[in-house]
């Protein structure tokens, strides 16, 4: 058991000042201010006067980190989760890139067991059933229309671990694979995508409900054609994903999508690939060469952004200290609504009794000083443990 006292509580409504927080095993059991009272005989006490706690971070959008990737090799994927954890990020969608079908259904059925543990919270598919004229950084020999037999077996290989499916709806049969996925429980999410705005809303009444990396990889916005961008931004059930990491975006964009959509259907996320964390260098993104310069993935044979080196935490932090969101409207969208669209809102993705203790300890300059993950700390601890009866 842990009392967390005399934080700043980030909470959907507000922050709340000397605030307290209860640990009982797995799951918050308190929330208040002030003392409040002795705690419990045999509970922990953190004394986080000075600090930040915030809901652990829900990533709906990341390939690898910390050198590994998600796919076949599950080391790689643990190693994957354990580097991201370590910055804020305890709930995790493991997500693949386009490779052959029959290497994508063998990592798709690995990464469905990390799922049945536990690990991760589910899969997402980014391709192969995405738009040539805006691949990024997928291979276009390895592109495909989606077909609903090749969905059907992609579904099968997952157990019901796939939780998300990018595709771009104007290809061949692609409404009819979000009513598929839709029917199945699955998010179809609109991305990679060249479709006017016109084939955009035809998507979303399918059943769309999620922007991958809303304006990368997509066909621009244009007063005269606005395309998928004004399509989601102004639709009320699309969740639109932002990479926030000062390269994907302008903080014009960022700030534009906050203002457009609110930060109720802004979805932080990462993005990242294996050099996150990692350094720079040489790396591959499926078959892809990918160099690493600065802290920048590009491909190596064209220079196009691929992936990031992004971590949830610096996501965070650079849009409340630099698009100057407001902390609980920036916690909204790095945990809150990922959670929701996800459907696991009733368990992660805010502090609140009865939910999970997943929760972020953030310094005065908002940089990551604990993790907690589902009742036990993963990071070292902020502050000393003082033991309840020495008090």
């Amino acid at each position: 058991m842990y009392l967390l006292r005399h934080a700043r509580l980030v909470l959907p409504g507000g922050v709340v000042d000397d605030g307290r927080l209860a640990v009982d095993g797995e799951w918050i059991t308190e929330l208040g201010t002030g003392a409040n009272g002795g705690p419990h005989a045999g509970t922990e006490v953190v004394d986080l006067t000075g600090y930040v706690v915030v809901p652990g971070f829900v990533d709906m959008h990341v390939h690898g980190g910390g050198g590994g990737s998600f796919g076949e090799d599950l080391e790689q994927s643990r190693k994957v989760v354990e580097f991201h954890r370590a910055h804020g990020t305890t709930t995790t969608i493991g997500s693949t890139v386009t490779m052959a079908l029959p290497e994508l259904e063998r990592a798709v059925e690995a990464l469905s067991g990390l799922v049945q543990d536990g690990l991760l919270a589910g899969i997402h598919l980014e391709g192969p059933f995405i738009s040539k004229a805006r691949c990024g950084a997928h291979d276009p020999a390895l592109l495909r229309e989606p077909d609903e037999h090749v969905v059907a077996k992609l579904l099968e290989r997952g157990h019901g671990a796939v939780k998300m499916v990018t595709l771009a709806t104007e290809l061949n049969g692609g409404l009819r694979a979000v009513r598929q996925l839709t029917d199945n429980g699955v998010i179809a999410a609109l991305g990679h995508t060249d479709s006017s705005y016109e084939q955009a809303r035809e998507a979303i009444d399918a059943g769309v409900t999620v922007a991958t990396h809303l304006f990368n990889a997509m066909r621009g916005l244009h007063h005269r054609e606005p395309g998928p961008i004004a399509a989601m931004l102004e639709s009320e059930t699309v969740a639109v994903e932002l990479v926030n990491d000062g390269h994907h975006l302008h903080d014009a964009a960022v700030e534009l999508a906050f203002q457009a959509a609110g930060h109720s259907r802004v979805s932080l996320i990462t993005d990242a690939m294996s050099a996150a964390g990692a350094g720079d260098g040489s790396y591959e993104l499926g078959a892809l060469a990918v160099n690493v310069v600065d802290g920048v993935a590009r491909l190596a044979d064209n220079g196009s952004i691929a992936g990031s080196t992004l971590t949830m935490d610096s996501a965070f932090r650079r849009a409340v200290l630099v698009n100057q969101i407001p902390l609980e409207r920036a916690s909204v969208a790095a945990s809150g609504t990922p959670a929701r669209v996800l459907g696991i809102d009733d368990l992660v993705g805010s502090l609140d009794v009865g939910k999970r203790a997943d929760l972020v300890v953030l310094d005065d300059r908002l940089t990551v000083a604990g993790v907690m993950s589902r009742g036990r700390w993963v990071t070292e601890i902020p502050a000393p443990l003082v033991n309840a009866d020495a008090q």
